[in-house]
């Protein structure tokens, strides 16, 4: 089968398309139509990621296709479209061989791309915004890197499970054109985005700020709150991973979260079945559209790779593996 491989950690340019054995193991086989592309696959070829196979190693963590087979028991059969996660690697490829209880049938109105767009993006900030956000209806949200698969994510979702107002950050006007057809009510430059917030909420901040960034913004990302607001740290794709004076804290009554999907999964029996069964029913209902990932053909995996590391990506980025 061809896959995505990484045979050196130089980076997204040691990612060459090969023709390895198909997976085995225990598992549904998954004849794989499409497969997401996410930040930590960019670390993965640099030995960054917590997680450190030895080349080579095949990429990729969420995919969508076709059930090939499935044991015994399980709740999905051969023909079935499904989405799942290969937890880290593996996905990149023509078949995969997921666990079935990271296997989830995909909904009949979301397309293999869409689908493989949904799982690490929508569920992390679904549980962001539900569980650790604790988003209540009418609030409003703030999303920095709205133009990226978090940001985008944010900006579909939020509004559907309750947000009022929804405000992207973005660095460029290219962006923010992204960032509205995503949904944002209001776009704001990243730079003077405090300033922004503050005259868009008539000087009462946002209710929750969601942070895939970290960097220089953090400060300012707290004196955006509301009192008893959220700042919600998803990631640091800015670099730098920033500090907090707990004093400021106090000022407002306002928390910092964090939020650690994966490790909440992990630690959660049932979580991940829980959060898809309501993500599922939002697409289902149409409620929530499905994303429109930028599509690179699976030849090319390594310029999607390096999108996300070099942050020319628009939105979630995906590789299509058959036509």
């Amino acid at each position: 089968m061809r896959a995505a491989r990484v045979t050196r950690l130089e980076g997204p340019d040691a990612v060459e398309l090969a023709d390895v054995e198909e997976p085995a193991g225990d598992g549904v086989v998954v004849d794989v139509h499409a497969a997401g592309v996410a930040f930590p696959d960019a670390l993965l070829t640099r030995g960054l990621y917590q997680y450190r196979p030895e080349p080579p190693f095949v990429l990729g963590a969420e995919i969508a296709g076709v059930v090939r087979s499935a044991p015994d028991g399980a709740h999905v059969r051969p023909g079935d479209r499904v989405v799942g996660l290969t937890m880290l690697t593996g996905g990149m490829a023509e078949v995969a061989v997921v666990s079935p209880d990271r296997l989830f049938k995909l909904p009949d109105n979301v397309s293999f791309e869409a689908g493989a767009g949904l799982l690490f993006n929508d569920l992390t900030v679904y549980f962001a915004l539900t569980v650790r956000g604790r988003l209540g209806e009418g609030e409003s949200v703030l999303v920095h890197g709205a133009a990226g698969g978090i940001g985008t994510s944010t900006l579909r979702l939020a509004s559907v499970l309750g947000a009022s107002r929804v405000i992207a950050v973005v660095s460029t006007q290219e962006k923010a054109d992204i960032a509205t057809a995503a949904g944002a009510t209001d776009v704001v430059l990243a730079d003077g985005f405090k300033d922004a917030v503050k005259e868009l909420t008539d000087g009462r901040g946002v209710d929750i700020v969601v942070d895939p960034v970290g960097g220089d913004r953090f400060t300012d990302s707290l004196r955006s709150l509301a009192p008893g607001g959220r700042l919600l740290v998803i990631g640091f794709t800015g670099g730098d991973i920033p500090t907090v004076k707990v004093n400021r804290l106090l000022l407002n009554n306002i928390d910092v979260v964090g939020v650690g999907w994966g490790a909440w999964t992990a630690t959660h029996p049932g979580a991940l079945t829980e959060q898809w069964a309501g993500l599922e029913r939002l697409l289902s209902s149409g409620r929530l559209p499905p994303p429109e990932p930028m599509v690179f053909p699976l030849e090319e995996a390594a310029a999607a790779v390096a999108s996300l590391e070099n942050r020319t990506a628009r939105g979630k980025v995906v590789l299509r593996v058959r036509d």
